[in-house]
């Protein structure tokens, strides 16, 4: 099956390139070339299999959203010369994701489950079941691991182990909010539920940028808002455009990404599902119909958008 598993590009002035779980970012100084891979990750762990066009999905949407926010907060996008690659600024990263959640849903509600009522440092309602509405959105940071699962983490731990400053920190839970109300927004006007998200930030000298992906199906978590109500009251599980069901197939074949749990065998049927469940998000979310690019030469192609920019 075609698919971009990796890519192993060799520029003559590149100054370095780091493969991370779904992307491989090469760097040329002040600049980075970011290619979104078709890798897939769930629980920390990068699958076995590649999913076709989830890189261009995920880059196509990203791209969509760091244009429509760039009102809100400045991000590290300059160009996108090729529907797999994004090319802009080289922020220097914080060390934490800012995760915001609307619904009880994901790892939140694993954790609910489990008995806690107190995330990252927030206090949780008694009574709450699986994907019900929050009274308000939460934020729920994370560490962000280079390796191994990224961490909850509260925003008076960040604080108290100097991870981010208190005055950058403010402006992060300022942006992040602003940046979930825009989702929101936009994603009800689509007949979706905004269910919940990360964020990422950079710094160049001393000012603040969006950097990575935005409100893409690996970052964000969508549900249909139509029939969203009467599944909750007849508790059925909610129709929801995410990864989500990747990861429930994972736990439902042994696999949460714990020590000694061996990847489950996706079958190519189940890899063209995934597929087909990305691009549906991409066209509902964004409206538009999903035009495949060809995997024909591929990397080359990538490669001659990227040199042409930066070489």
């Amino acid at each position: 099956m075609d698919a971009i598993k990796s890519t192993k590009l060799e520029f003559e002035n590149a100054t370095g390139v780091y493969h991370g779980k779904v992307r491989d970012v090469y760097f040329f100084g002040k600049k980075i070339a970011i290619v979104a891979t078709d890798r897939i990750s769930a629980f920390d762990v990068v699958l076995n299999r590649a999913i076709p066009y989830k890189g261009q999905v995920l880059n196509q949407i990203a791209e969509k959203f760091l244009k429509m926010t760039a009102d809100i907060v400045p991000n590290w996008l300059e160009s996108t010369p090729h529907s797999n690659v994004h090319i802009g600024k080289n922020c220097e990263a914080f060390a934490v994701e800012m995760v915001i959640r609307g619904y009880l849903a994901g790892h939140a509600w694993r954790e609910y489950k489990a008995g806690k009522r107190i995330l990252c440092g927030v206090a949780l309602p008694e009574g709450l079941k699986e994907n019900d509405k929050l009274p308000e959105p939460i934020i729920t940071p994370t560490t962000k691991a280079m390796e191994g699962h990224d961490e909850d983490i509260s925003r008076e731990e960040i604080l108290a182990q100097g991870v981010v400053s208190e005055e950058d920190y403010v402006q992060l839970e300022k942006y992040t909010k602003a940046l979930f109300n825009k989702g929101t927004e936009f994603a009800r006007e689509r007949g979706l539920i905004l269910v919940d998200t990360k964020y990422e930030f950079g710094k160049v000298e001393d000012k603040i940028y969006l950097i990575d992906e935005v409100h893409t199906p690996d970052s964000s978590r969508y549900f249909y808002a139509e029939g969203y109500q009467e599944r909750q009251d007849k508790d059925e599980p909610q129709k929801q455009l995410s990864k989500e069901f990747v990861r429930q197939w994972l736990i439902e074949n042994g696999f949460q990404g714990k020590d000694g749990q061996e990847q489950p065998i996706m079958s190519d049927e189940f890899v063209n599902s995934v597929s087909d469940r990305y691009i549906e998000l991409y066209e509902n979310i964004t409206g538009e119909k999903f035009e495949k690019s060809s995997y024909v030469n591929q990397e080359d192609e990538i490669f001659k958008a990227i040199n042409t920019q930066l070489g």
